[in-house]
């Protein structure tokens, strides 16, 4: 469904309820949305906002799944790699540590971060917000959080470092005996957790929660 510009609107009307488009900068009045239904900007097109389904309570549940699974993922063999009856089970911290041994620490760096510190920041601070969501209140520095939110999305690179592992498998399968190990199907679970987490609308909870201390305050 299109939503319709709020051109009409006087100098006096509520700013609550208004949709923003973030492409052409068009302000709507947001509708209701049935499940499915997505509202498109009436004059660019652009989607400003999907309706979903899923409660914070779900979500909440999905966050501690997806950090259980990351402490697997993280903790648990990766692959172990055998050569002449002799076995080496390796961990991400262990290819990490290897890579910077081997002198390439840029490389070290920027798996660290794309695969440990920025996924575990987004799982703990949609954790952090979704807790207060349930009550429908807004979190302690929400407004920071929910950009920093924006940001962690393309530095999470799960996906990127499974289909990766999977093709130096295959290749590593020349030369060694490889064996997968619990990791990377950890790996892939949060793979998929992450792109349940990616096709959410976030920026719902700019409305479905409210802060307390302007309430206090008005």
């Amino acid at each position: 469904m299109d939503a319709s510009p709020s051109d009409v609107a006087g100098p006096d009307a509520a700013t609550h309820g208004l949709l923003i488009c973030e492409h052409c900068d068009t302000v709507h009045r947001r509708g209701p949305l049935a499940h499915g239904e997505m509202a498109e900007c009436a004059r660019c097109g652009a989607v400003l906002e999907r309706c979903r389904g899923m409660r914070a309570d779900t979500m909440l549940a999905l966050i501690v799944t997806a950090l259980v699974v990351f402490a697997q993922a993280t903790l648990w063999p990766i692959v172990t790699l055998g050569l002449n009856g002799q076995y080496v089970a390796a961990t991400l911290w262990d290819v990490i540590h290897m890579m910077w041994l081997d002198h390439s620490q840029v490389v070290a760096v920027l798996a660290a971060a794309t695969l440990y510190v920025f996924p575990l920041a987004k799982i703990l601070t949609l954790g952090w917000l979704l807790i207060y969501a349930r009550s429908g209140r807004r979190a302690p520095g929400f407004r920071r959080l929910m950009v920093a939110l924006h940001h962690f999305g393309p530095w999470t690179m799960s996906e990127v470092f499974v289909l990766g592992a999977l093709v130096s498998i295959v290749k590593a399968h020349l030369y060694f005996d490889v064996l997968p190990d619990p990791g990377i199907y950890a790996y892939a679970v949060l793979m998929l957790l992450i792109t349940v987490f990616a096709g959410i609308d976030l920026t719902r909870l700019w409305d479905e929660t409210c802060d307390e201390d302007a309430e206090a305050a008005s």
